[in-house]
């Protein structure tokens, strides 16, 4: 009997209900969610909550009737945990990785959660990747594309200070999810027009893929395996100007690994979360379609969400590569299936099984 086809969702998000954030998240502006479920808030800041699957319930009653069977949650962008006290940082992102921890426990069929650490304190981090991984039974490291030192300074996460914090996800043989955020707090622009989150989003992926690759990171830990957060989709176009940049000026490039090196690679991974056909085909044809996993982002509205005005829904995007020839139903099987379980996975077909066994019940 040939084996059902698994859709699994490598890239959605999930809110704590208001009474599940500690009173302290919301006294010290840190992050919670009214009552009314309406609007998840810091200090001075709020977004309104624009879809009922940002919470548990609902999002098990939204996989079922878009036939997800499991989906990888990350931490929410929120909780990164930039600029706050360290104390106060400790327990937010503490309070993140129990929540997630517990939705992966008492939902083991439905979810793969991920955990987050402040990487301007390596040694926290690392004590923390530990708990996580040996105490919580977690594999799925999340990090920012960017991060706030301890002197105030902004810094891109492959930055070598990290290096500890990729040793230990290459002993644990972890999945890592490169998000980005925050842009307004060091990008020296005015906040209108949703710029941060539909230009400069983007920037921080590439700049980040950018560090990753000329520092050889895909080899130097061969166990660790890095995911981008939408589609990495500038650093898909800026290929070809890096490796000319490379080449032309190899003074500013000494003991740095060459990009064409990366491309392609086997532990660099990108979701499908670039919104047009036109995007998704130079993705796989700049890294094949093995290194793409389904992300849909949900339950953000600029994720693949129901939306009558866009005539979308989970999975659309995939559905017209294949109208258009641009994947066969092998790839965007592969691409919803074997493609997440090998990046959270690697080459251990032990953790594959079991995996698979978990989502099946």
């Amino acid at each position: 009997m040939e084996k059902r086809k698994l859709r699994i969702n490598g890239h959605s998000h999930l809110l704590p209900y208001p009474e599940q954030i500690p009173q302290f998240m919301q006294d010290k502006g840190i992050f919670w969610v009214d009552k009314d479920r309406k609007f998840m808030l810091q200090k001075d800041w709020n977004r309104p909550i624009t879809d009922s699957s940002f919470f548990l319930n609902e999002k098990l009653e939204w996989m079922q009737r878009n036939k997800i069977d499991h989906a990888v949650v990350l931490n929410l962008s929120q909780l990164y945990g930039n600029g706050l006290r360290v104390d106060e940082m400790k327990q937010a992102l503490r309070f993140q990785n129990d929540f997630n921890a517990k939705v992966q426990r008492e939902n083991p069929s439905k979810f793969t959660c991920g955990f987050v650490v402040h990487p301007g304190f390596v040694r926290g981090a690392c004590w923390e990747i530990e708990r996580c991984v040996e105490e919580l039974g977690m594999r799925l490291l999340c990090l920012p594309t960017h991060y706030m030192d301890t002197i105030g300074t902004w810094r891109c996460i492959f930055d070598e200070e990290n290096e500890p914090i990729f040793e230990l996800a290459n002993k644990y043989n972890l999945a890592v999810e490169i998000h980005p955020y925050d842009g307004e707090k060091f990008i020296k622009l005015e906040n209108t027009s949703w710029r941060f989150h539909l230009i400069w989003m983007l920037a921080q992926c590439a700049d980040a893929y950018h560090f990753l690759t000329l520092n050889g990171y895909q080899d130097k830990y061969p166990n660790m395996r890095t995911c981008f957060a939408h589609g990495g989709q500038l650093a898909q176009i800026n290929l070809g100007r890096r490796i000319q940049g490379f080449d032309g000026r190899p003074d500013l490039f000494e003991g740095k690994s060459h990009p064409r090196k990366a491309v392609g690679h086997k532990n660099i991974f990108f979701d499908t979360l670039v919104h047009d056909t036109g995007g998704l085909e130079l993705l796989l044809r700049n890294q094949g379609s093995k290194q793409v996993l389904m992300g849909l982002d949900d339950p953000y509205p600029l994720g693949e969400m129901e939306s009558e005005k866009q005539s979308s829904y989970p999975g659309k995007i995939l559905d017209l590569a294949m109208e258009r020839q641009i994947i066969t139903e092998t790839e965007r099987d592969a691409i919803w299936e074997d493609n997440v379980i090998q990046w959270l996975c690697g080459d251990d077909q032990d953790a594959k099984d079991k995996l698979v066994k978990r989502i099946l019940g």
